[in-house]
């Protein structure tokens, strides 16, 4: 089986295993104690601390460690927000961020503040200029991560650092999916992290705050880890993660030119073996293990569950794999088609020949998934008839509503035009993706009985 979903958690590096089991019979005592086991727990959660600070670019005492990188980001924004807030609570984030600062947006609108939200690229990246225009006297934090998620792209946290550093405002920086690559450049404020991501255990975070922003702690009051991250420290967990943050660290240079040379491959070649996909992400400014792609015509959790089975572990963005059926937001802030979205993330020590083997097997994979939904080929033509068809796709899901305008476009005459009808939010987005790929004319959309009604007009 091959593991290609790294940016969700990364395997266990071999140090963070030595680590943990070493630190379970040595780090098991209450470091706060000044008994020999106590300070023995202390020294090892002490150098912990002090290996983790010089990886992140920070002393060591503004380094705690929290339950987990969701945790450390709730209490980043939630301290500095509180810190701040005889400045204002006017709180600013993107569009791409991850659902863990999006959540603390919206936790902290609800209970009264303001949010300005920025919007990103086709390739998911902020503009700093953008950042700088909506900073205001009332803003109390910003926030950005340092790469996305989802498709990879790096954002560019020096510059806009740079312009919050001149606006006097704080920027935290979530920097979960490249602290294992690198340190974050730029004059951050208050940065997290998550050991799950770089191979050490999950259930260990670290929130970073700079001295001199102002931060105020919320919740109880707790005597542990600078009263910022209350509870008993999982000592073996912060070992482990330190050990294995340094391992990483240590292979970083060259596993990141191989990573980016497969990921490169996976790049060039998918839209050559399949038709009718979109690659998205920058396609240069992105960490090196993560290529994410869509492929029209296709359900996302079918394609993922046929490529379960041929021995691949991926991940989607797809709506079609989400309760919500709705699609990513990430995907959705860039513009970029959802439907049948795959985002490999490939964990150090990947092989080349796992790539190959991967390469070989989609392109029938897709098609077999896009057979059984009965999608048109890509070379199908069909003869002019009216000048307008209506599509109903009402109560249908992605990539039914784009499969049946594929079908039918053929049907009217250049200039004429195809309204689908479809109560699926994902069709607002893969429509208009379909419309660019295909170079037809996407009018527009409006409101209809049921659903929404989206216009697209033939020019070819």
């Amino acid at each position: 089986m091959a593991y290609f979903d790294a940016a969700s958690a990364a395997p266990l590096h071999p140090v963070a295993r030595q680590a943990l089991l070493a630190s379970l019979d040595e780090g098991w005592a209450d470091p706060a104690r000044l008994y020999r086991e106590g300070r023995r727990a202390r020294l090892l959660l002490d150098a912990a601390r002090e290996a983790m600070a010089e990886c992140v670019g920070c002393r060591p005492d503004e380094l705690v460690f929290t339950p987990s990188g969701t945790r450390a980001v709730h209490s980043g924004v939630a301290g500095a927000l509180a810190g701040r807030r005889r400045v204002g609570s006017h709180l600013i984030v993107s569009a791409v961020e991850h659902s863990s600062v999006l959540h603390a947006a919206e936790a902290h609108e609800a209970g009264g503040g303001s949010v300005t939200q920025v919007g990103v690229d086709r390739a998911g990246a902020v503009d700093p200029a953008a950042y700088a225009a909506v900073l205001r006297e009332d803003t109390a934090l910003a926030c950005l991560q340092s790469a996305n998620h989802e498709v990879g792209t790096e954002q560019p946290v020096s510059r806009v650092a740079e312009a919050c550093r001149a606006a006097g405002v704080p920027l935290l920086v979530d920097a979960a999916q490249s602290l294992g690559w690198g340190r974050v450049e730029g004059d951050w404020s208050l940065l997290t992290g998550s050991a799950h991501k770089w191979g050490g255990p999950a259930g260990v975070g670290l929130l970073a705050v700079r001295k001199g922003v102002r931060f105020a702690p919320q919740g109880p009051g707790d005597e542990r880890e600078s009263g910022r991250a209350p509870g008993f420290e999982n000592l073996p967990a912060i070992v482990a993660a330190a050990a294995s943050l340094r391992a990483v660290r240590a292979e970083a240079a060259a596993e990141a030119a191989r990573l980016r040379e497969l990921t490169e491959r996976i790049r060039s070649r998918v839209p050559e073996l399949v038709p009718d996909v979109e690659v998205v992400g920058d396609p240069s400014r992105r960490l090196p293990g993560i290529v994410t792609f869509s492929c029209l015509y296709v359900d996302g959790e079918t394609l993922l569950h046929e490529l379960d089975r041929a021995g691949f572990s991926v991940s989607s963005g797809s709506s079609c794999t989400s309760s919500t059926l709705t699609p990513s937001h990430v995907l959705k802030a860039m513009g970029v088609l959802s439907e049948g979205n795959v985002r490999v993330s490939l964990p150090p020590g990947t092989a080349a020949e796992d790539v190959e083997r991967f390469l070989e097997v989609l392109p029938g994979t897709v098609a077999a998934v896009r057979e059984k939904l009965g999608a048109p080929a890509a070379t199908e033509t069909v003869r002019a008839a009216g000048p307008d068809v209506v599509v109903d796709a009402l109560g249908r899901r992605c990539p039914v509503p784009v499969i049946e305008l594929a079908k039918v476009i053929g049907d009217v005459p250049v200039g004429g035009t195809v309204r689908v009808l479809s109560d699926d939010e994902a069709a607002r987005l893969d429509i208009p993706a379909w419309c660019e790929m295909r170079g037809q004319e996407y009018v527009g959309e409006e409101p209809a009985e049921e659903g929404t009604a989206y216009l697209v007009r033939r020019t070819r």
